[in-house]
């Protein structure tokens, strides 16, 4: 790790990839994609390592924190045949003798902000595409992933460097809110890319509307699904589980509402609260491990308070919940997920809670639905 790769200071990091844009918007796109290509082979070497780094971090298991690096790998292989296919448009004109030919520019330093709980892979869809259109990335990690994104950064230099570029094409700035909103303010930046809750969008996007950059959110998603009355159950049980209790509830693709006919609500109820009780909740290091801790104690609280609250609108808890592991790991929240069936869509089933909470509600209609 040199000096160049670690930085706080937003300024530094976004000057270095201004000086190195001149150069790299000139390269070929085949030859960018060369750095793309290398990159994914690093990846493909070091996948291990790196699914280490985002258990520990995030506390991921197994087969979601390697999943997660081969989203890596697999973009990179998608963004290297990209960069023979970056066309544009020829186009007649009125004019005798003379044809109109499209040709698309790079943007120049690109700012990506990203979560904690996809500490890797969001970044890698945003850079290995920047990358080959010939843009620089500046990315401005979660603070509570530091390790993921530095490996990250380490392997995408080394791959600028191995495919004969300067590895300033790849910036990484650490810090904690304060960065992201200076990144996203630097008229330098004319793209931020955003990933995180829609309080913290609401937050980045005036502030690069206000300097006419753009920005591309990826936010919350407080996700539902509708069961009919001629549904596979097996099928919804399985798939239910997985998308509500997987990545213990903190994806923005987290299932968190359940719509499920009057005639079928009771039996779904109870097959899926009879799934929940098999996940084993644990060590994500474990193989038998389903559903590892939450990102932090703040976030523990935050699903006991929307428990509470679901319950004072009139939901009724019928599994999970609770506190466990407290003696063995008192520093880590490990939380049961739970199912709540709730009378209607009330407030705290309309706000999304980045935790394994799944709200089960009826109806007799789809219009309902």
């Amino acid at each position: 790790v040199d000096d160049a790769t670690i930085t706080t200071n937003v300024d530094d990091a976004v000057g270095r990839a201004t000086s190195v844009f001149a150069h790299w918007r000139s390269v070929p796109a085949p030859r960018r994609g060369e750095v793309v290509r290398h990159l994914g082979d690093e990846l493909r070497r070091h996948k291990d390592a790196l699914a280490d780094l985002v258990q520990i971090e995030v506390g991921k298991i197994r087969s979601e924190a390697l999943g997660e690096v081969q989203e890596m790998i697999d973009i990179c292989d998608f963004a290297v045949g990209l960069s023979r296919q970056l066309h544009g448009l020829t186009i007649s004109s009125e004019r005798p003798g003379h044809r109109l030919a499209e040709t698309w520019q790079p943007l120049g330093p690109v700012g990506v902000i990203s979560a904690f709980n996809f500490p890797v892979a969001v970044w890698s869809w945003n850079a290995a595409l920047a990358l080959i259109c010939g843009d620089t990335v500046v990315w401005k990690p979660s603070d509570a992933t530091p390790l993921c994104s530095l490996a990250t950064t380490v392997l995408a230099r080394r791959a600028a460097i191995t495919a004969g570029f300067s590895a300033d094409v790849c910036q990484l700035v650490f810090g904690d809110a304060s960065i992201g909103r200076a990144l996203a303010s630097d008229h330098r930046v004319p793209l931020i890319s955003a990933t995180g809750s829609t309080r913290m969008g609401r937050l980045v996007a005036p502030i690069v509307a206000e300097r006419f950059g753009r920005s591309i959110l990826e936010l919350g998603g407080n996700n539902a699904a509708i069961v009919a009355p001629s549904a596979d159950l097996d099928l919804v049980v399985r798939g239910v589980t997985f998308a509500a209790a997987g990545t213990a509830g903190q994806r923005c693709t987290s299932l968190r509402r359940l719509i499920v006919h009057s005639s079928r609500v009771d039996e779904v109820v109870d097959r899926i609260g009879r799934a929940y009780t098999q996940l084993r909740v644990g060590n994500p290091m474990s193989s038998d491990t389903l559903v590892g801790p939450l990102i932090d104690e703040k976030a523990g609280r935050a699903m006991t308070a929307a428990i509470e609250q679901a319950v004072a609108e009139g939901g009724r808890l019928v599994v999970g919940g609770e506190r466990c592991l407290a003696d063995a790991a008192p520093d880590a929240a490990y939380m049961r997920p739970a199912i709540v069936t709730m009378p209607r869509q009330t407030e705290i089933v309309r706000t999304e809670t980045f935790a394994p909470i799944l709200y089960v509600m009826s109806y007799e209609t789809m219009d309902e639905a």
